[in-house]
């Protein structure tokens, strides 16, 4: 299966084959899975972990929240009905903790009402259960590509501040 972005390389391949080169840099791509049904949410990480990817699973809005003030997240796989805090308020709260992370709405009990605030409030994308894992994988690496290419334009417009400034200082 070739990648969201084109690069002819696999999921497997872009998310595990370098996986030990990136952790030995503290690089390594996160990825969190938030869902109540822990049958479902145990099933999936564990099918996500042998395709190599480092998956997190978490059952609740409010510990998603807390994990995340603590721990870097690229991309959370988050399901929209769940008991102590819906996806849709857990969405929102996320992108105010990290505007950065890429959030891929999950549920078996969607409506087109949810969708459009989910993708109103910053969503990557919106996914129906049961879904396919390929599908869900390339989603995933589309999340994570987006992400990355957003976090390196952002470095290079620091860089590029930064080195505005000492250009600055040394003319005067």
């Amino acid at each position: 299966m070739k990648n969201a972005a084109g690069s002819g390389r696999t999921i497997s391949e872009e998310w595990g084959e370098t996986m030990s080169d990136s952790t030995q840099q503290g690089n390594t791509r996160k990825l969190l899975l938030v869902d109540d049904e822990e049958r479902f949410r145990t099933t999936l990480a564990k099918r996500m972990q042998e395709k190599g990817l480092d998956v997190t699973a978490l059952e609740s809005g409010k510990k998603t929240l807390h994990y995340i003030k603590e721990h870097p997240v690229d991309v959370i796989v988050l399901d929209i009905k769940m008991p102590d805090m819906d996806g849709i308020e857990t969405l929102s709260e996320i992108k105010k903790i990290d505007p950065s992370i890429e959030v891929i709405m999950l549920t078996g009990h969607g409506t087109i009402d949810s969708a459009i605030e989910g993708m109103r409030l910053g969503a990557y994308d919106y996914i129906m259960k049961p879904s396919d894992l390929d599908y869900l994988l390339e989603k995933i690496d589309g999340a994570y590509s987006v992400k990355k290419a957003r976090d390196e334009r952002l470095r290079k417009a620091r860089e590029r501040s930064e080195l505005d400034k000492l250009e600055k200082k040394i003319r005067f």
